[in-house]
């Protein structure tokens, strides 16, 4: 598939999905929304695809919502449908996507580009990079996920924070508040997300979608279930090609060759 404002490149199982208007900082319009909710689809469906880096093009890893975009659309527009029909459904297809998702934040992630930030699995910011819940400065709540992530990630009092000061959160403080896994610095970034997504992909990737399934599931359950859901997901895991060649590859004392199955 074709695509206008992201790129979709992929080898050797590693796929970088790049949001590509860097001119406005890779905002959304309708357009890049609706072809990032298809790449992260196609991902699903290649089976090449073991891992997914999701990264901006230029300074900014995306500054939101276009609002110069979105209020051409005229005052009609609904921003409830828009959601629903536009962010809510990018959320739930990343989230839902069994295969680790790297975020690369190379720069700004705000508003809505922080909820998407925040629906990666691993997030590895540049020294550069900053967060910022900036819905309150236009009178919105914060949405794409963030009411419902941030507080998990690092707790209410912060995450209210953020919602209410709209303030920026710099990579440092990111990583102090656990709403990054790493901080390194920009020059070094791509390299080092390559080796994240390059140890990724040769992995158990069954396993690892398995277990994103059982932690974004245990969120709502209770305790006995999910222990009972850990073990139904378990024996999954336990009949796969992936298991079988780690044990072996564990009592001949070499290195696994998983295939994600």
């Amino acid at each position: 598939m074709d695509y206008e404002t992201i790129r979709y490149d992929g080898t050797d199982g590693v796929l970088i999905i790049t949001l590509n208007r860097p001119d406005k900082l890779n905002a959304f319009n309708e357009q890049m929304i609706q072809e990032t909710i298809a790449a992260f689809k196609q991902a699903g469906r290649d089976d090449h695809v073991r891992c997914v880096v999701l990264t901006g093009a230029g300074r900014g890893f995306s500054s939101g919502q276009d609002l110069k975009g979105f209020e051409e659309r005229g005052e009609e527009v609904s921003i409830g449908e828009h959601l629903r029909q536009g962010y809510n459904r990018l959320i739930m297809r990343m989230v839902t996507l069994e295969k680790p998702i790297i975020g690369a934040i190379n720069g700004v992630a705000a508003g809505a580009g922080c909820g998407v930030a925040l629906a990666c699995d691993i997030r590895i910011a540049s020294d550069q990079a900053s967060f910022m819940q900036a819905f309150s400065k236009v009178g919105l709540i914060p949405d794409s996920g963030s009411t419902w992530m941030l507080p998990q990630l690092i707790g209410y009092a912060r995450a209210y924070e953020m919602a209410i000061t709209a303030e920026k959160v710099t990579a440092d403080k990111a990583l102090a508040w656990g709403l990054v896994n790493e901080v390194v610095p920009a020059a070094q970034l791509d390299e080092i997300v390559a080796a994240w997504a390059q140890r990724l992909a040769q992995g158990p990737t069954l396993a690892f979608g398995l277990t994103k399934r059982a932690m974004r599931r245990a969120s709502g359950m209770g305790l006995e279930e999910a222990l009972a859901y850990e073990a139904m997901l378990q024996e999954v895991a336990g009949r796969s090609h992936d298991h079988r060649e780690g044990v072996a590859a564990f009592l001949e004392k070499r290195a696994p060759e998983y295939r994600g199955d």
